[in-house]
Formats: structure tokens, sequence, C-alpha cells
């Protein structure tokens, strides 16, 4: 396989940023807005899982099975939007530190800053300490598993090395073939004194 077709053949094993996103995110989504939604109903936290639709919703229906489940398909809907976001413009970043800090950014703007302001959720203040701990750390994974999946598929390019490294050696292997063998040879055919089976010749009386 020559270079031009080595190429290729690395190009066409890319993975599409947008494609692999949307896959990501909605995974991203539903594993832990599901499991946000578990929080949820064993009273660790007081947010309710429509969070991100609390202002076009009233809040007795977000407490309903109904509105969990609407809260936990919108949630897979901004995983999908913060997965894209993190894939076009963070995934050159190694190591899983930049998915953990992305994670608790999302929880900073969403729980501290803007969404008491816009009424997404009561104020800081206003909540418990089980509250404040489960949302974070369960934001914190989430940035976790969008970042360190982004890191591992665009930075680890040892995972596509493999199929070119084996066409390469499969080349080198067949140009070095042709040539002869001269081991064998040597001790079947070559000694002195010895004939075609390797036996020593019978003395003359």
């Amino acid at each position: 396989m020559n270079q031009q077709q080595a190429r290729q053949v690395r190009q066409q094993k890319r993975t599409n940023p947008l494609k692999f996103a949307l896959q990501l995110g909605f995974f991203a989504g539903l594993i832990w807005g599901g499991l946000h939604w578990l929080s949820y109903l064993f009273q660790f936290t007081i947010v309710v899982p429509g969070f991100l639709v609390e202002p076009f919703y009233k809040h007795e229906y977000l407490t309903t099975i109904k509105g969990q489940a609407a809260g936990l398909v919108f949630f897979i809907f901004f995983s999908i939007a913060a997965a894209i976001l993190y894939t076009l413009f963070m995934r050159k970043i190694p190591g899983p530190w930049a998915g953990m800090l992305y994670g608790l950014a999302w929880w900073f703007l969403l729980f501290v800053a803007i969404g008491p302001w816009i009424g997404l959720m009561p104020p800081v203040r206003q909540t418990t300490w089980n509250t404040i701990w489960t949302e974070a750390c369960t934001m914190l994974l989430w940035g976790l598993f969008i970042g360190y999946t982004v890191a591992t598929e665009f930075n680890d390019e040892r995972l596509r090395e493999p199929d070119d490294a084996k066409s390469q050696k499969q080349g080198s292997n067949q140009g070095g073939d042709q040539g002869p063998t001269t081991g064998s040879n040597d001790k079947s055919g070559g000694g002195y004194g010895s004939n075609s089976e390797g036996k020593q010749p019978e003395p003359v009386m």
C-alpha cells in the first residue's frame, strides 16, 4: 500500500464530529438525566427532572410522571447541544479534567447564576445541602462522560494505526520473501564429505 492509499484509508476512518456529538449527547442525556430522575425520586434533590422547561409548564405538571418524562427528553436535547459545543471547540484537549470543569461550569450557570434568575429553580441558599451536592456531582459526572469520551475519540490516534501498520508490514514481507533462503540449503546439500541425506559415507576396505 502506497502513501496515497494509506492516507485515504486514514481519512475514511476519521470520525465525523457532528454525528459523534449527536450520539454522545443522546446517551449522556439519557444516562445522567435518568440518574437525576432517580435522585429526585429518592429525595436526594428537590430540583424536578423537568427544571429546564420550568418557565413553560406549571410546576405541578412537572412533578407528575409525564412531566418528569418530558424533563428527561428536554435534558437529552440539552446534552446533545452541550456535546456539540464541546466537540466543536474543545475536542483537542486531552484528559478528563476539561470535561469535569465543563460539567461544573454548566452546574454553576444553571443552578447558581442564570437558572435561579430566570426561574428554572430556587436560589441556592433556599435549597438543601443534599440538593447542592447531588446536582454538582451529577453535572460533574455528566461533563466527565462527555469530555473524556470526546478526548479519547479525537486524540488517541493509536486506535487508527494497527490496520495501516499491518498492511505496511505485509507489503514489506511480500517484498522480502522473494530472496533466496540459504540456511536450509547449506545444511542439507553443502557439507564436505556428506551426501544428500546428510549421512557420512562408509569407509572402503
